[in-house]
């Protein structure tokens, strides 16, 4: 170390890993980059275009009717904002987990509730990327490529939320198929699906982590119960229901993986979808943030626009941080999962502090309107 400093060329850091790196100041570096691609700023502009075009103009609407937004999903599903992970394979984009993300976070800025019925595909397709052999993907992610096309995540119960094996649905093996019985709750997607991926309980006497198992289930397959809309405080146009199943008969070879390895499919699976649902919330947030920017910047109160007000401004200004922390964060999560890493921490790293955050913003920013963000004229 003594040498180092007397050198004066070289900057000692110690990693988190307890390692010692030195660097040049003058070097040139082909690590980090904060920089997107040429690819990835195209998706995010025609997302950003889609968003300010298609999605905000209607949103209010939808909000208020509580309708599927099937219209919007299919001019999305045209150029390619749906579905963008599924592989070329099967006829999709095969964009990466950090491209994804960039999407997301135009979509969200638009609406969230828009966002959550076109990004609920992904969640269900996420079981298959992990386990799901040629031939499932090539009929099931093809099906979501050739048309606009909706799939639901059935994991979550009545009991049964993020405690995922706390899950009562069982699946009993008869011959060549599994009897699926038991309820689902707060399934997105549940009512529009095409097809489910479930899970469910197969053998009672095993450790969570082998009692389950992951299943493709048709929607319309006999003994599956639709149940009503679940109305929502917010992202009401997304189409959130319980299903039951009943005696719903499924073929073994819509077994995804083999027999027992449900649970490591699900808990995989939201290392790929949480840094969508956490960039979901920097949208969010960031829309919020322009929104109060927009009027504290006409409003005023004595004598001035209430910007100039540090009680204003400094809302604003942690707002700023928080979202720019949010999306580094993000980007971080998915691109270690690109790069084939484990990203488990950095993921729900990603969703907690994006989403606390958010919740911050949108109430900060009904502060920032003052009475009006009491009414619904307003856009917070």
């Amino acid at each position: 170390l003594n040498s180092i400093r007397s050198r004066g060329v070289a900057r000692v850091v110690r990693a988190s890993a307890g390692r010692i790196a030195t660097r040049s100041f003058g070097s040139e570096s082909a690590g980090l980059s904060f920089e997107l691609t040429e690819d990835q700023k195209a998706y995010q502009e025609l997302a950003r275009k889609f968003a300010l075009e298609e999605i905000i103009p209607v949103a209010d609407e939808y909000d208020r009717t509580m309708e599927y937004p099937h219209d919007i999903f299919a001019k999305a599903w045209e150029l390619g904002l749906c579905n963008p992970h599924i592989p070329e394979s099967c006829g999709g984009l095969g964009l990466s987990t950090l491209e994804g993300a960039v999407i997301v976070e135009e979509m969200a800025y638009g609406c969230t509730g828009i966002m959550t019925a076109m990004e609920a595909n992904n969640l269900a397709s996420a079981p298959l990327y992990v386990g799901a052999s040629e031939e499932q993907k090539k009929e099931y992610l093809g099906r979501l490529a050739a048309e606009p096309l909706k799939a639901a995540y059935c994991v979550t119960e009545p009991g049964a939320g993020s405690d995922v094996a706390g899950a009562k649905t069982t699946a009993k093996k008869v011959g060549d198929e599994y009897v699926i019985n038991g309820s689902k709750m707060w399934i997105t997607n549940g009512g529009v699906a095409n097809w489910y991926f479930v899970l469910a309980k197969t053998d009672s006497e095993a450790s969570a982590g082998k009692a389950f198992t992951g299943f493709i289930v048709e929607a319309d397959t006999p003994g599956i119960n639709v149940g009503k809309k679940e109305i929502n405080m917010g992202q009401r146009c997304s189409d959130t229901r319980g299903i039951s199943f009943e005696d719903v008969v499924v073929p073994a070879a819509n077994v995804i993986g083999s027999e027992g390895l449900g649970f490591k499919l699900a808990m995989n699976a939201f290392d790929y979808t949480r840094p969508t649902v956490a960039m979901g919330a920097v949208g969010l947030a960031r829309r919020a943030m322009d929104e109060a920017f927009k009027y504290a910047s006409e409003r005023k109160t004595m004598g001035t626009e209430i910007i100039n007000h540090q009680a204003v401004a400094f809302m604003l200004a942690d707002m700023a941080i928080g979202i720019e922390a949010g999306r580094m964060l993000t980007y971080k999560a998915a691109t270690e999962i690109d790069a084939g890493r484990n990203n488990t921490m950095f993921a729900s790293m990603a969703k907690a502090f994006a989403a606390d955050h958010c919740n911050k913003v949108v109430t900060d920013a009904v502060q920032v309107f003052g009475g009006a963000g009491f009414n619904t004229e307003y856009p917070v």
